[in-house]
C-alpha cells in the first residue's frame, strides 16, 4: 500500500510560465502605482498589523508519512511572524479583507526548494480554507480591476463571467470576503494551497488557541492582538493535511477545500507566542525589519516545495515584487 499522501501529480498547461510572467508585469506596475500613493510595499498584504517573535515547538510522535523536512524531528525553532490585512490599498481595519499570517522558521538546514540550501522555512497563511478560484488567473484580473475601482471591477466581471453570470459572482465574491473577522488569536489561518511533505502533498492549518473569546471589528487589530497577548501566552496548533486523490484533493484546483471527512488534519508542532514589549526602540526597529523582509511560499526546504498552479504562479510573482521593493 502507498504511504498516505502519496499518488499526487502537478500538470502544468503550455504555456503556463509566459501567462505567468505577464501576470507579474502587470500586478508590478499596480504595485509600483500604490507605492506612489501609499509609500513602498507590497503588491498584496500591504498594510502590516503586527510584527513578532514566536517558538515554534514541533512535536514527538508525529506520523511516519510526515517526518520531513521542517517535521522530521521534534525540536524547538525560533519564528518571525508578520499578521497582515491582505489588500493592495492601506485601508482602515474596519474594512473587509483578507487577513494573513505569515511565519518564517528559523534554524533550520537543507536542500531549498529554489535550488541550493536554506536556513528557513515560510509559510504564508490566509483565514480562508481555499483559494478563491480554481487557478491564478482570474484572481490576478481581480486584483487589477479592484485596483481601479467599482468601474474596473464591473468591467472583469462582465469580461470573465458574461452579462448573464457576473453579478451572481460579484456577489459570491462579495458575501465571501463580508464573512465577519473576529481576530487573529481566534481565526484559524490556511494555506488554502497545497505542498509538499517529502513525497506527500499536504495542505497546512493553524488552529487559533483555545478559551480566547472573539471580537469583532475593532478599530485596530493591532490593538486587539496585544490585549490577547496580554491574557498570557497564545498557543497555536499547526495542522497537515495530506491528499487522498485528485477528485477529492485536487492539486491543481485550488478552489476545492479539502473535506476533512477523507483527510484530516494530523498535529504536528505548536506555534508558542509570548508576551513582549512593542514600544520599545528595538522593537520598532524590528517590525521595520519585518516590513523590508520576505515571506514567501517558496523560501522553503526542498522537501517542503509548492504545489499546484497558484503556487506555480506565486513563485514568479512574489519574485518580482520583492525586487520592486528592494527585498530580493
Amino acid at each position: 500500500m502507498a504511504p498516505p499522501g502519496t499518488g499526487w501529480a502537478e500538470r502544468i498547461e503550455p504555456g503556463e510560465p509566459a501567462r505567468h510572467a505577464e501576470a507579474a508585469r502587470a500586478l508590478v506596475a499596480m504595485q509600483q502605482a500604490k507605492s506612489k500613493r501609499f509609500g513602498p510595499g507590497r503588491a498584496l498584504h500591504r498594510k502590516p498589523i503586527l510584527a513578532l517573535k514566536g517558538t515554534l515547538r514541533v512535536l514527538d510522535g508525529v506520523p511516519a508519512h510526515l517526518r520531513h523536512g521542517l517535521f522530521a524531528r521534534m525540536g524547538d525553532y525560533d519564528v518571525t511572524l508578520r499578521l497582515s490585512n491582505g489588500g493592495t490599498d492601506v485601508a482602515k481595519d474596519r474594512v473587509p479583507d483578507i487577513r494573513g499570517f505569515s511565519m518564517r522558521v528559523h534554524g533550520l538546514h537543507g536542500p531549498a526548494a529554489l535550488g541550493g540550501t536554506t536556513d528557513h522555512q515560510d509559510f504564508t497563511l490566509i483565514n480562508k480554507s481555499a483559494f478563491a478560484f480554481p487557478d491564478s488567473r482570474p484572481f490576478v484580473g481581480l486584483v487589477l480591476a479592484a485596483g481601479k475601482g467599482p468601474a474596473g471591477l464591473i468591467g472583469w466581471a462582465l469580461r470573465t463571467y458574461g452579462p448573464v453570470k457576473m453579478f451572481g459572482q460579484l456577489k459570491r465574491l462579495k458575501d465571501s470576503f463580508d464573512q465577519p473577522f473576529t481576530g487573529f488569536a481566534t481565526e484559524p489561518f490556511f494555506s488554502a494551497a497545497p505542498i509538499a511533505c517529502g513525497p506527500s502533498a499536504v495542505r497546512v492549518r493553524l488552529l487559533p488557541p483555545q478559551g480566547r473569546h472573539a471580537q469583532r471589528s475593532p478599530e485596530r487589530w493591532a490593538d486587539e492582538y496585544l490585549a490577547q497577548l496580554n491574557q498570557g501566552p497564545l498557543v497555536y496548533r499547526l495542522q497537515l493535511q495530506s491528499f487522498v486523490d485528485e477528485a477529492r484533493t485536487p492539486i491543481e484546483d485550488a478552489s476545492v477545500d479539502w473535506p476533512e471527512s477523507v483527510a484530516p488534519y494530523v498535529d504536528v508542532a505548536e506555534l508558542v507566542i509570548e508576551p513582549q514589549e512593542l514600544s520599545a526602540p528595538e522593537a520598532k526597529a524590528f517590525a521595520d525589519a519585518v516590513e523590508r523582509a520576505v515571506f514567501d511560499p517558496w523560501q522553503a526546504l526542498a522537501a517542503h516545495r509548492p504545489l499546484g498552479e497558484v503556487m506555480r504562479s506565486r513563485k514568479v510573482v512574489y519574485f518580482e515584487s520583492q525586487k520592486a521593493r528592494g527585498a530580493a
